[in-house]
């Protein structure tokens, strides 16, 4: 199972115990010498909570205490879907307007839920929403993406003609080998996500990993971003131990084709040893295999990370996306 926080209305309740002794998990229980209980919140006094259900967009904007204007983050996810909002919470509580986007697998989005509906033009509708809002700076938005949400935003900032003032990509792929949909498309939606099962491989015990889906072999060529064409700053964070998309082979083309177009200096990399796929906000536990379905059967993904390093990756790269987030938008 994977821990996470659902409704960042609420906080979470953390019991800290301090017992006597080495504590070993072979042996009993030591005795407790103290105990309290507290609170772990993802929005600070003052954050405002707003759903969007705006021109067919599906999402949650988080705006920051006070009138702005603000700098602001478009929040994207993988293909887990439905609508994530615990780092855009965070975001806010840092004093960005963030707007965490629902694109696949959310009841409100057009469409069957397995199947990915949505395109560039949604996309660049959501950015566009994010940027026109009267406590957003217009000039300074970014967009931040982890796993197949990199691929959105590399997309949007080499697809659309929109300028986004910098992106964060975590262990993403630049294309698919699933095609994306496109206004040209007539029914608007994708093949199935994840691409052909053909590209799913499995482990002894039957656990799933997708990424030869995502090898730069396998990718469709309509699907892949122009990274050439890419403007902004752009920070790559990976995990070394990322067994569910091939994101060292992804962020080296992104680094190649930007060395190639003569714009080395717009790549930051940031590299974990340890690290696995869901490079998350800080000091929460890593899923290094957890529960991906239950229907038709049940069945676990395999995403990587041992557990002490993927704790630094999180705690260190959140503070240097922060760094990177300050240098580009305010």
């Amino acid at each position: 199972m994977r821990l996470r926080k659902r409704n960042v209305e609420t906080p979470y309740e953390v019991l800290l115990s301090l017992l006597e002794g080495h504590v070993s998990p072979s042996k009993g229980q030591s005795s407790e010498l103290a105990a309290v209980t507290t609170e772990r919140w993802y929005m600070a006094p003052g954050v405002k909570r707003i759903d969007v259900r705006q021109d067919g967009i599906v999402g949650t904007l988080f705006l920051p205490p006070g009138p702005g204007p603000f700098p602001a983050m478009l929040d994207l996810w993988g293909l887990g879907g439905g609508l994530v909002e615990y780092r855009s919470a965070l975001l806010a509580s840092k004093g960005y307007a963030s707007l965490s986007l629902a694109y696949f697998n959310h009841q409100d989005l057009p469409g069957p839920k397995k199947r990915l509906n949505v395109g560039d033009s949604y996309c660049k509708a959501a950015f566009q929403l994010l940027q026109d809002h009267h406590q957003v700076c217009a000039d300074r938005v970014g967009i931040i993406g982890l796993s197949f949400g990199v691929l959105l935003a590399l997309r949007i900032a080499t697809r659309t003609g929109l300028r986004p003032s910098c992106l964060i990509c975590v262990n993403g792929p630049v294309g698919s080998s699933f095609k994306i949909p496109d206004d040209d498309d007539e029914d608007g939606s994708s093949e199935e996500t994840e691409g052909d099962q053909e590209y799913w491989t499995y482990d002894d015990l039957g656990h799933v990993t997708f990424k030869n889906v995502f090898f730069p072999a396998h990718m469709c060529p309509e699907s892949k971003a122009k990274i050439e064409d890419l403007a902004c700053p752009l920070m790559y964070v990976l995990g070394e131990d990322d067994l569910s998309s091939p994101s060292k082979e992804n962020a080296d083309l992104i680094e190649e084709a930007l060395n190639a177009a003569g714009k080395s200096h717009l790549f930051t990399r940031l590299s974990y040893p340890g690290a696995g796929h869901l490079i998350e906000p800080p000091y929460a536990p890593n899923a290094r295999q957890p529960l991906y379905m239950v229907k038709p059967k049940k069945s676990f993904v395999i995403w990587g990370g041992h557990h002490a390093l993927h704790a630094a990756a999180q705690a260190d790269s959140w503070r240097k996306m922060q760094a990177f987030m300050e240098s580009h938008l305010r």
